[in-house]
């Protein structure tokens, strides 16, 4: 596996993020921007091969010629272990997430998520989950989580904590076939009941439907992806419903927010972590 990294001002970082994200196909299987200091923010990918990681740095040249783009392969690790070497506990709100190295840490009266380091998404580090679980801390404050709908379920992480805090069912979605086997096995190690994953793209299944209404909705995903899926999401949440939507850099979060109010949906909050947006939106009551 190969690591591109380069690091400069915001906008020309977020542009060449913007292209390695959206080429079609990207040569980088995953990409990540964040703010690295003040003033200062880091651009990471990863691919399998030395061809595709030259093809990164091509993309990243042409798009926003200042940066400086480096290659470094990177060694194999296994998961786990990096997990229990690497990774800290995560405290949001009442969520304490970690591998099972660091349950005995957890202060009294935390809600435990037990997630190990793994190839899904979602070990509660990231800003966008950070910011999911903040915003499920007000929502579970407010009134009851009720029926979740978790798209981008990935490690299973967002579905599991509503679980734990009160939710009385959740279905995770996700289109990457590993990832829903690791989020159905996340759900058995927390001993959750209510549970489901599914091998699914969109929000447009007939198991999803059959589901449906949902009182709290996660879509941490991407920006794009997000907009097309505003008008499905909106027939899926429940009157006085909760949706929470992250995957968004800062820039991006305005045009979330006016896809989603375009289908009646109205803005709560906004949550800012680590260089990403979590946008908390809210289905109106029917009037009677």
């Amino acid at each position: 596996m190969y690591q591109i990294s380069t690091k400069g001002a915001r906008a020309p970082v977020e542009a060449a993020w913007d292209a390695l994200a959206w080429a079609d196909p990207s040569p980088a299987g995953a990409v990540d921007c964040k703010e690295d200091g003040r003033g200062v923010w880091r651009l990471d990918a990863f691919c399998e091969t030395q061809e595709e990681a030259d093809e990164c740095v091509a993309i990243i040249a042409a798009t926003s010629p200042e940066l400086n783009a480096r290659i470094e392969e990177v060694v194999e690790r296994d998961w786990v272990t990096m997990s229990l070497e690497g990774l800290p506990p995560v405290s949001a709100g009442p969520f304490f997430v970690t591998g099972s190295h660091a349950l005995a840490k957890m202060a009294p009266g935390k809600i435990p998520v037990l997630i190990e380091a793994g190839p899904a998404f979602g070990t509660g580090h990231h800003g966008t989950t950070l910011g999911c679980l903040l915003a499920l801390d007000a929502v579970r404050r407010r009134r009851g989580i009720g029926r979740v709908l978790d798209l981008g379920t990935g490690s299973g992480v967002l579905a599991i904590a509503a679980l734990k805090a009160g939710a009385s069912m959740a279905l995770g979605t996700d289109i990457d076939f590993d990832s829903v086997g690791v989020a159905n096995e996340n759900a058995a190690k927390n001993q959750v009941s209510g549970f489901t994953a599914l091998h699914v793209r969109g929000a447009n299944s007939p198991r999803i439907r059959r589901a449906a209404p949902y009182d709290t909705v996660f879509a941490n995903i991407l920006m794009r992806p997000l907009i097309g899926l505003a008008p499905e999401i909106a027939r899926l949440t429940a009157p006085g419903g909760t949706i929470i939507l992250s995957g968004l850099l800062h820039h991006q979060a305005g045009l979330v927010r006016h896809a989603f109010e375009g289908h009646g949906l109205l803005f709560q909050r906004r949550i800012r972590k680590d260089g990403w947006s979590t946008l908390v939106m809210r289905q109106k009551i029917q009037a009677p």
